[in-house]
């Protein structure tokens, strides 16, 4: 890759990365300052790019419940939001047409739905990156968000299929077979493919050649082939590991993506223009996500972090363009001027989405009104009452503090968390586990911990900006009861420590002294009163 690439996206990530935007935002400047420089990204970048999308849906495929897009919010949602923003995207891009605008006079109605289909999309890449960097693609409105996103790509999928004239293999309709067929051996395979650099080569394989390239043979999408392999090996044991162990490849794949983005066309002043019109309409799409998700009885905050994560146009409606234009229907402009939208979006929604919870607080009372008279059944505030211990993330480390506490106090303790399907192993194992977002404002008033009933809250989250929300809130609430966390870094521990956690351990350090201690213990023998003397 070249060095002026390498140098431009990193300077540029780094520099936005200090003022507290995801470096994606970077990344995305990076390649329009090296359009600007003359720099052409070539057939390598694209395949690089197209390679981080591959392997971003096949994560995605790792991590889904397929129930999930039975759920109406989900389908239903998805489904009516495009209809709708198609509807009136149209009639706005064709009466812009009639009015006289530079590059709508020569779209007829059929062609202004196409534009309006491209911009019904939201961003796959751009939601998934920021609910990963949040540690919230396990909460409420990061599964809905992810189900739309789905559901939106099986659209465009379909429209790809159908607008190209290519219609799949007949062998295509051996895919459900192959599959059931398959599942055992690659089941197999990741058993025995260990944890290190194999496991890296398995998921490449599974992703790239049985998902993507075995979708392409019968005609079929790539990257519906590598979801659906994703989906396929998300029950095994080790899903989550190979997400992880992916995970470091992906992200650096992906820079190729938004640097490809950037570099899609030289941009003129009336294409700005018309780039900034497209940005202007957004918040109607976000409004309407908003209106959707509460009639479908999701509470305000889950319904406004959902609309948030969705406030952007979409890699797919770049795609769309450019079957446009290669059909002749869309001229060429139409891709910058697509790709500028999609850039600017992701620039704006970047920040909105950090300040997503205190967007939420400060207009929570207004936010509120539309909320139906009764909470969807994954979204239903709980109190706990009886408790003295409450530990917060009941993941791996979560659930040894969780038992190590019950050990000592008996059931007073309680452990919460935001993932339902984690929640509901907790409970089936007999532990009082309860379902809720500690990041969410309107958890804290619900939990009465302002009473004094419970003497320590353990924030064991996976991601550091969640630790720091929930330790937050509990000091904003005047909690006096002791407050320790877990970090993985010393500079996430002194963050916690500003933020009133009184015990804050990096996970790490601890685990090694405790290590160190139990081999020594095992070694020398337990120490005894005449030892120390």
């Amino acid at each position: 890759m070249d060095p002026l690439l390498i140098s431009v996206a990193f300077i540029l990530g780094f520099m936005v990365r200090q003022v507290g935007l995801p470096p994606l935002v970077g990344f995305l400047a990076a390649g329009f300052v090296l359009n600007g420089l003359g720099f052409e990204g070539g057939e390598t970048l694209q395949t690089i790019a197209d390679l981080g999308v591959t392997l971003l849906l096949f994560s995605i495929g790792l991590k889904l419940d397929l129930k999930s897009l039975a759920k109406p919010e989900v389908w239903a949602g998805a489904s009516l939001h495009m209809v709708i923003t198609v509807a009136v995207f149209a009639a706005g891009v064709f009466g812009l047409g009639m009015a006289g605008l530079p590059f709508f006079t020569d779209l007829t109605f059929p062609i202004a739905v196409l534009v309006a289909f491209a911009l019904s999309f939201s961003s796959t890449v751009f939601a998934v990156k920021i609910l990963e960097e949040k540690g919230e693609m396990g909460a409420m409105h990061g599964r809905v968000s992810i189900g739309i996103l789905i559901m939106q790509d099986i659209y465009a999928v379909l429209f790809l299929t159908f607008s190209l004239g290519k219609l799949p293999s007949p062998w295509a309709l051996l895919i459900p077979l192959a599959l059931w067929g398959l599942k055992p051996i690659l089941y197999r395979l990741m058993d025995r493919s260990g944890h290190g650099e194999l496991l890296l080569m398995f998921g490449l394989f599974a992703a790239l050649v049985a998902g993507a390239g075995g979708f392409e043979l019968v005609g079929l999408k790539a990257d519906l082939g590598a979801l659906i392999l994703g989906i396929l090996l998300a029950g095994h044991a080790k899903s989550s590991e190979l997400a992880k162990t992916l995970l470091g490849f992906k992200e650096l794949l992906l820079v190729g993506f938004f640097l490809t983005i950037g570099l899609s066309g030289v941009p003129t002043m009336a294409s700005v223009g018309v780039a900034a019109l497209l940005v202007a309409v957004v918040p109607l799409k976000v409004v309407l996500f908003y209106l959707l998700l509460t009639r479908f009885k999701l509470r305000a905050r889950s319904s406004l972090l959902a609309s948030l994560s969705l406030a952007n146009y979409s890699e797919f409606g770049l795609i769309v363009a450019a079957v446009g234009a290669s059909q002749g229907w869309l001229g060429p402009e139409w891709l910058v001027i697509i790709a500028m939208a999609i850039s600017a979006t992701f620039v704006i929604a970047s920040p909105l989405n950090t300040a997503a919870d205190a967007l939420y607080s400060k207009y929570r009372q207004r936010l509120r009104k539309f909320e139906t008279d009764t909470r969807h059944p994954d979204d239903q505030p709980i109190d706990p009452y009886g408790v003295t211990i409450a530990v917060f993330g009941m993941g791996r480390i979560g659930t040894m503090v969780y038992d190590f506490m019950q050990e000592k106090y008996g059931d007073t303790v309680v452990g919460v968390d935001f993932n339902v399907d984690k929640v509901k192993a907790h409970c089936d194992a007999n532990r009082r586990v309860i379902f809720a977002d500690p990041t969410d404002p309107d958890f804290w008033p619900r939990i009465k911990l302002r009473q004094g009933q419970v003497r320590m809250a353990l924030l064991t989250m996976p991601k550091h900006q969640a630790n720091l929300a929930a330790a937050k809130h509990l000091m904003e609430m005047g909690f006096s009861g002791l407050i320790a966390a877990t970090a993985n870094f010393d500079d996430q521990v002194s963050d916690l420590k500003e933020a009133g956690v009184e015990a804050a351990f990096n996970f790490y350090n601890q685990a090694g002294l405790g290590f160190a201690e139990h081999a020594w213990e095992v070694l020398e023998g337990p120490e005894t009163e005449e030892s120390k003397l």
